[in-house]
């Protein structure tokens, strides 16, 4: 099967022709459909989080594609699903936050396209218990970044409590942020969003967003306080000034959601400040199966719109250099 593979940190990814692998024991053999491509991907095969993946790699978490086979343990019944490959791969399914509901929380996890094998590849290796079923009606184009950008981005709308009438600020009109606006205004929120590519504010438009900022002209947080602040703050973008200006925006009692992974980033936060202002700061990792199957559930019933560019796997580097580049409108999928 053709793959494309990290074989050093920093290097383009090479495209490779590898065995197709054979499921074991509660595992499953997926055909892949499409495979979005992740921010997270370009960081992983960069190098630039404190924990390097082992090499070789496939990456990719948004994968999507048909059940072919399955190992010991699964029912013969799945041969034929279409199933999603998120980023949680696989998890202890005993420990307290396994049992509590906070599955992605686990400190035995694996994850998809890091320390397993993803959907960069013709075929891939699932846990049968992690792969998330796609339902009828939603494409392999618009499940792929649901499975990753859409539950990261509802989960983060989640764990900010957004409610009716809130004022939610948006940073980085992206894979994510533009599901986060869909998903904000879901919840009865009031969307200002932010983003330094005219294309990008222009998506937020059309999507809902009450309100659009561009962060080259002027100063999202002066902006956004002026008009009272921000009761959530959800910060997606790639870049660490997003999340100093997300924090700026808060009313008192706001909430600052940080979502995204700068190489490197750091925020400070006032202690003074975050105090008397009753500011809260909220880390907020993917969603679970279930959250997943209720972004599934929710753009199956026609809720949200995903905007998605298909692209082959041989145009893998090019892929990263235009999401690097900001040249993208929100998703790059992969097509096979």
């Amino acid at each position: 099967m053709r793959a494309a593979v990290v074989t050093e940190l920093s290097a383009p990814l090479e495209l490779r022709e590898v065995p197709v692998p054979e499921p074991g024991a509660q595992q499953i053999l997926v055909r892949m459909e499409a495979c979005g491509i992740c921010h997270t991907d370009i960081h992983i095969a960069s190098g630039d989080w404190p924990v390097e993946p082992a090499l070789p790699l496939i990456p990719g978490h948004e994968g999507v594609g048909i059940v072919e086979r399955v190992g010991p343990g699964v029912a013969v019944s799945r041969i034929g699903q279409r199933v999603a490959l998120p980023w949680l791969g696989s998890a202890c399914g005993q420990c307290g936050f396994c049992v509590s509901g906070w599955e992605t929380l686990c400190e035995s996890q694996r994850n998809t396209g890091f320390s397993i094998d993803g959907g960069y590849a013709e075929y891939a290796i699932a846990d049968a218990r992690y792969a998330v079923a796609v339902p009828e009606g939603v494409s392999p184009l618009d499940a792929a970044p649901l499975t990753c950008a859409g539950v990261t981005s509802y989960k983060a709308v989640r764990a900010g409590r957004v409610g009716p009438a809130d004022r939610v600020a948006v940073f980085g009109v992206g894979g994510l942020g533009h599901l986060a606006i869909q998903y904000a205004r879901h919840a009865g929120g009031f969307v200002t969003a932010v983003d330094v590519e005219a294309e990008k504010l222009e998506l937020a438009g059309e999507l809902g967003a009450e309100q659009v900022i561009d962060a080259t002209t002027a100063d999202p947080a002066a902006v956004i306080r002026a008009q009272g602040g921000a009761d959530v703050a959800i910060a997606l973008s790639a870049a660490p000034s997003a999340y100093e200006q997300a924090l700026r925006s808060l009313r008192r009692g706001g909430r600052l959601v940080c979502v995204g992974l700068p190489a490197g980033g750091v925020l400070p936060v006032p202690i003074f400040d975050a105090v008397t202002r009753g500011i809260s700061v909220i880390g907020s990792i993917v969603g679970t199966r279930k959250d997943l199957a209720e972004v599934f559930a929710l753009h199956a019933a026609g809720r949200t719109t995903v905007t998605a560019e298909p692209r082959k796997l041989e145009e893998i580097n090019q892929a990263f250099t235009d999401v690097r580049a900001n040249r993208v409108r929100a998703r790059l999928v992969i097509e096979y």
